[in-house]
């Protein structure tokens, strides 16, 4: 993509949310906590390293966002001789058929408070909340259905082996035509020992899955799972990558995947840098091989490893927010520009002639920037699309949370 040609999306405003400092990535996310009206919850954190959260806040605001309660902490980690006990909240998603506010945790014992740690112990947890997300009736593990345990939650993984867990909050849930709702989830494979096994030699290693809910009627979710989406690891070093899904007008699903080069087994970044997709005709229960997602045209385009996000639209549009790239890029970076654009109904593959740049690193800024790890939805009086994103610079570490609006 040659960004000189490439117009600019119609960003509204930009401003800066929550502010960071010297040192300290700050994050910020809201979201609407009820199928109808204008409540929101915002969540606030910051971070002084990688994949770890250091301080967790949260209000309310009952006008859209223009006035807001005060910032209330939120207990998201423990210590015990076993180590650090940590959640990760994400995003509320309100069903609009009940209105229930689900919330899923990523939960975990780290012994060391190692990130990584976290590939053999993350597990999922769910909230459900009837008063748009101050309370949770519901405080339970994600447990599949047919017999699974709390130390084997779902089918394939062992916790204290192997995990799962929501890789970004851009992962969000959808409905599919039968009334359920699918989390998208990304889950550890182990190798012929039962252990983790990462064959790409990247800093992690997953396979992408959906997790399929049903209400029940005292307003607890059943679980069950889907087939999993796995690569190559010779196609993507780190395996299938933070899913992001999208229901079509005719009711196939959509998935759009992470994927990455580099690693050990790619030192050199020789294997391009691609976003992955596949598809699913049966509410999500199987899905495709998958593919490189391509412009409309068929032609591809190169994306660094970065979340991405499918987004619909009250227009009918559905759009795509995500990296790509001029050149093949080496493991995560560049992550800029940060661009949009829709997508086609009928091949589910992304429209070139749509793309609008939204962000990008300008003069003097840092080669390092990060334009990613982002949180995008419609606002439900302007229609634009509102979208957190922190201006992450790992170089030196430190990033304001932004927020942005989008006309389109």
């Amino acid at each position: 993509m040659d960004s000189n040609t490439v117009p600019c999306a119609k960003v509204q405003s930009k401003e800066v949310f929550v502010p960071g400092g010297p040192g300290v990535l700050a994050g910020a996310s809201t979201f609407y906590t009820r199928a109808e009206g204008i409540e929101k919850l915002c969540y606030r954190t910051t971070s002084t390293r990688s994949d770890t959260t250091d301080t967790f806040e949260r209000r309310f605001s009952r006008d859209n966002g223009r006035t807001w309660s005060e910032w209330e902490t939120i207990p998201f980690f423990t210590r015990s001789e076993e180590g650090v006990h940590r959640t990760g909240i994400q995003p509320g998603w309100a069903d609009p058929e009940t209105d229930r506010l689900l919330t899923m945790v990523t939960h975990g014992t780290l012994p060391t408070d190692n990130p990584l740690e976290g590939m053999k112990n993350w597990t999922l947890r769910y909230r459900v909340s009837l008063d748009g997300g101050r309370t949770f009736t519901i405080d339970e593990q994600v447990i599949q259905k047919g017999g699974y345990t709390p130390e084997q939650p779902l089918r394939g993984v062992v916790v204290g082996k192997n995990s799962f867990m929501i890789g970004a909050e851009a992962c969000q849930l959808v409905r599919n035509a039968g009334g359920q709702f699918l989390v998208p989830v990304q889950i550890t494979p182990v190798g012929p020992d039962g252990e983790y096994y990462n064959p790409g030699g990247g800093y992690t290693y997953h396979e992408a899955a959906v997790l399929i809910g049903r209400w029940t009627e005292d307003a607890r979710v059943e679980w069950d799972l889907s087939h999993t989406v796995a690569n190559d690891p010779a196609r993507s070093t780190r395996g299938c990558v933070e899913p992001t899904l999208a229901r079509m007008p005719d009711d196939r699903l959509l998935m759009v995947i992470r994927g990455s080069n580099g690693g050990a087994q790619d030192p050199e970044c020789r294997i391009p840098g691609h976003k992955w997709y596949a598809m699913s005709c049966d509410g999500g229960f199987t899905w495709t091989e998958p593919e490189i997602w391509t412009y409309d045209d068929g032609e591809p385009f190169l994306s660094p490893s970065s979340c991405s996000q499918l987004l619909k639209h009250s227009s009918g549009n559905h759009y795509w927010i995500g990296n790509i790239c001029a050149e093949n890029p080496c493991a995560n970076s560049p992550r800029y520009p940060l661009v949009m654009g829709q997508v086609d109904p009928e091949s589910c593959l992304l429209v070139k002639d749509s793309l609008a740049i939204i962000d990008t690193r300008g003069p003097g800024e840092s080669e390092t920037l990060q334009l990613s790890n982002f949180l995008a939805y419609e606002d439900r009086e302007t229609g634009f699309i509102t979208m957190h994103m922190s201006r992450f610079v790992p170089d030196g570490w430190h990033g304001d949370a932004h927020l942005y609006q989008i006309e389109v």
